[in-house]
């Protein structure tokens, strides 16, 4: 003979087995559950976000200051274009063409940094002097990379140390 248990036994039994120690009978009062957090604090690790009062904009109303974006030089475009994602000696998204901010650019007919007397949407028309760029950060053309630069002479690295986040 085949004995079934009417659903509403089976739920009961399932919820019986269920822990029920919190204040509310929940399950989320000490020692119930499992997972990352401390025995001794069952929130170690939660974030909680600010109360939200009513009519309280989340941002604020006058705006947030974007980030500055890196002005760098990409050997394939021949110029300087703003850098959105980077780091590791290269840029891995470029953006609009820009002028670094110090004048100072990549020459690539002789390998030097010189400033820029007359800079047009990322290149250069008119080179002057050699020059150091802000940060000391330069691009390598042996091997595609931007490096820090430990020794410079004439607008040229004469020393190259580990690689820089360009942007």
């Amino acid at each position: 003979m085949t004995h079934r248990l009417p659903a509403a036994a089976l739920l009961a039994l399932v919820l019986a087995a269920c822990p029920r120690s919190g204040p509310s009978g929940d399950g989320t009062g000490p020692g119930t559950g499992a997972g990352t957090g401390s025995a001794d604090r069952p929130d170690a690790g939660v974030t909680t976000l600010p109360e939200r009062r009513p009519g309280k904009p989340l941002l604020p109303t006058e705006g947030i200051d974007p980030v500055a974006l890196g002005c760098v030089y990409h050997a394939g475009g021949a110029g300087y274009f703003a850098c959105t994602s980077g780091g590791a000696g290269t840029c891995f998204h470029y953006g609009a063409p820009c002028n670094p901010s110090d004048d100072c650019m990549f020459d690539a007919a002789d390998g030097r940094y010189k400033s820029c007397t007359s800079p047009v949407e990322g290149t250069c028309t008119a080179w002057g002097s050699a020059c150091t760029p802000a940060g000391g950060c330069m691009f390598d053309p042996a091997d595609g990379m931007h490096h820090q630069c430990d020794a410079v002479s004439d607008g040229k690295c004469t020393r190259w140390g580990a690689l820089c986040d360009p942007g």
